[in-house]
């Protein structure tokens, strides 16, 4: 039965609470977006979540065997009874994570689909069935359906490696290949912020040996600050990069490795456990998204950068235009100023005053 603290969880997680007795044997769990979920099941087994930050708080939990995105170690091993995949937020992803669930099975596993009607999970049934014709609806709750598929046909040898795609970046006339996976942002061509960015970093240059990628996404800025420097013939910094996202650090590790880019990509939960100094910072953050502006975050994130930002060292972030970066850059940073701007975002430039 739930307990009174499975409440607090996300709606698919709470949706499994409710449908536990379809779980049987050793347990698989792809997605999790709350550590608090292992808590309220009497099971052991995997907990798979992309999110640096879930994963580490999954890892205190001495029952299961935690497992950060699609490239850890611990998949090799299958053999897994009921495996639950918690439906992604992009589709496209879903399909990599019915392969995974499809790897780790045993003989006649059972898998379960769970996810919101918000998210798309009627949608994303066509894809369940594709890999599993047998699978029906167990149950609608929390605003969530359920689906089981019983028997699965299990498939060995997933790889990430294996969903790995290339496109192309350029600006400025410097052009890098940038690795791409599902559930990521497109890897065709650069948005418009990032542009944006580059293009500040291609007239008025950063001159640091070291920089830090702060949400370095697929690790294009770092590869392409670095050809740029090199075809210009001038000294290449080393880049370093910090991401969430377990497919993102993954193909910022490909694109680094692709373009013979310098630097260290680091997976942790915005700037927590992360150590050193940097003499600049470049940032195209992900604190500019939904209907509500919430500045909270950006102010989070501006306070830790500090502590991360040599003094007199360069802070160069690009953010929308709307949002009211400039007064709290200043506040937490120091001197501030724009190199671009029109009506969508706005490229800052700082440099920390102590």
């Amino acid at each position: 039965m739930q307990s009174s603290s499975g409440s607090g969880l996300p709606n698919s997680h709470q949706a499994l609470l409710k449908n536990q007795h379809l779980l049987s044997g050793r347990l698989a769990l792809l997605g999790v977006a709350s550590a608090h979920l292992l808590q309220e099941l009497p099971f052991s087994g995997l907990a798979m979540s992309e999110h640096a930050g879930v994963f580490h708080a999954l890892e205190r939990n001495q029952n299961w065997q935690a497992c950060f995105g699609y490239e850890d170690s611990v998949l090799a091993q299958g053999n897994y009874d009921s495996i639950v995949v918690f439906l992604p937020k992009v589709r496209a992803e879903l399909e990599m994570r019915l392969a995974l669930a499809r790897s780790l099975a045993a003989d006649k596993a059972r898998l379960i689909l769970v996810g919101e009607k918000k998210e798309g999970i009627a949608g994303a049934i066509k894809q369940l069935k594709a890999v599993a014709p047998q699978a029906f609806k167990a149950d609608s709750a929390r605003h969530c359906q359920v689906w089981c598929a019983e028997a699965i046909e299990p498939a060995s040898g997933f790889r990430a490696q294996d969903w790995l795609t290339w496109g192309v970046a350029e600006c400025a006339g410097v052009t890098v290949e940038v690795a791409g996976l599902p559930g990521i942002f497109s890897q065709n061509g650069l948005d418009t912020g990032t542009r944006s960015l580059l293009e500040t970093l291609a007239e008025q240059p950063i001159r640091a040996d070291r920089l830090l990628d702060f949400a370095c996404g697929a690790g294009v800025i770092g590869a392409w600050v670095q050809a740029w420097q090199a075809v210009r013939e001038e000294p290449v910094a080393i880049i370093d990069g910090v991401d969430v996202q377990s497919q993102a650090v993954i193909c910022a590790r490909q694109t680094y490795q692709r373009n013979r880019t310098g630097g260290t990509i680091y997976a942790l939960d915005g700037l927590l456990g992360l150590e050193g100094l940097w003499p600049a910072i470049i940032s195209n953050p992900p604190f500019h998204t939904g209907v509500k502006t919430d500045i909270s975050m950006t102010e989070q994130f501006l306070q830790g950068v500090k502590r991360h930002l040599k003094p007199g060292g360069e802070l160069r972030l690009v953010a929308n235009s709307f949002l009211p970066y400039e007064p709290l850059i200043k506040r937490y940073i120091g001197r501030v100023e724009r190199l671009h701007e029109d009506s969508r975002f706005t490229v800052y430039r700082a440099f920390r005053n102590n």
